[in-house]
């Protein structure tokens, strides 16, 4: 899952340190933190605390939900730098990355190398000695997968690199749930399958966006070589499969009216907006007027609703 701001600047055009090569401490912590990409974590860590109520069926114990979401930051802000490092290369010639501590200079290869290892490697034994071995276990099999599969396998190779390199992002859910139970639960797979379904269409518009970027690095993003159409009509088809997927937990008892409510009318506002760019995209609409970006602002206020409806639902049954 990628949630990432669209800079304006001229593509390659990057921030550099002080005259004399200065790096003040500030800016340098400043840009540490950058590196473990805090907008994205936060997404993460909504798919996770809701589950854990869920599976709790109630509140679960706080200390416990600490513990993990502190885990979760560590672990996905290690898998985060460890991609960064991977992309330095690219990130210098696009324009929305150019921002970042490695192509400013503020942060050396050797030191993001260093620090994604080491968060890696403490998420990893954070889980284990402080929520139990399973979420450990599923924390660095997702740290893996983004890095290797995803990063260094899929990204520059395929158009289905989002698709499937997305399961990385679909793994707080079952951390969220493993936390509470040490095991595995249909209602975790089912989130999971709505988080793999949604991810496609939620990054799809804003790629549509930048496509640009990732052309002139070579990075094959389905709107890179496809047309907006094609895109489109992808998206619309992922979307219909993600709502549909949201809706199995009540049939199988693991949620009730007011989860069903929420899951029918943010859904179909999705499909609503799903929709209509696609039929902006049928009439040869481009530019601005495409409005892609709407479908992908509404995609996280979405996915936000949607969890917060699985917390709410096991006090209202």
């Amino acid at each position: 899952m990628c949630v990432t701001a669209v800079e304006s600047r001229p593509a390659g055009v990057a921030l550099t340190p002080s005259p004399g090569g200065h790096r003040p401490f500030g800016a340098r912590v400043k840009a540490f933190v950058a590196l473990t990409k805090p907008r994205i974590i936060e997404l993460l860590l909504i798919t996770t605390v809701p589950v854990m109520f869920l599976a709790a069926q109630g509140v679960p114990d706080l200390w416990l939900v600490l513990t993990t979401t502190i885990g979760g930051y560590l672990s996905a802000g290690g898998a985060n730098a460890l991609n960064m490092y991977i992309d330095r290369d690219i990130d210098a010639l696009m324009d929305r990355t150019s921002q970042r501590p490695l192509v400013t200079g503020m942060v050396s290869p050797r030191e993001c190398l260093a620090f994604g290892l080491g968060l890696a490697v403490i998420s990893t034994l954070w889980f284990g000695l402080l929520v139990n071995w399973l979420s450990a276990a599923l924390a660095l099999g997702a740290l893996l997968f983004y890095v290797v599969v995803y990063t260094m396998l899929l990204k520059r190779r395929t158009s289905q690199n989002i698709v499937w390199g997305g399961i990385a992002g679909c793994m707080p859910v079952l951390i969220g749930w493993s936390a509470v139970t040490n095991s595995m639960s249909w209602a975790a797979v089912i989130l999971f399958a709505v988080i793999f379904f949604w991810t496609p269409p939620h990054y799809w518009p804003l790629s549509m966006k930048v496509k640009d970027d990732y052309a002139r690095v070579g990075v094959p993003m389905l709107p890179v070589i496809a047309s907006n159409r094609v895109v489109a009509r992808q998206i619309v088809i992922y979307s219909w499969v993600m709502v549909a997927v949201s809706l199995l937990l009540t049939p199988l008892g693991y949620t009730g009216w007011f989860y069903t409510a929420v899951a029918l009318l943010t859904g179909g506002f999705w499909l609503w907006e799903a929709h209509g760019l696609q039929n902006r995209a049928k009439a040869g609409v481009s530019g601005a007027k495409l409005k892609e970006m709407r479908l992908f602002h509404w995609s996280i206020t979405y996915v936000s609703l949607l969890f917060v409806a699985v917390a709410i639902d096991p006090f209202l049954r």
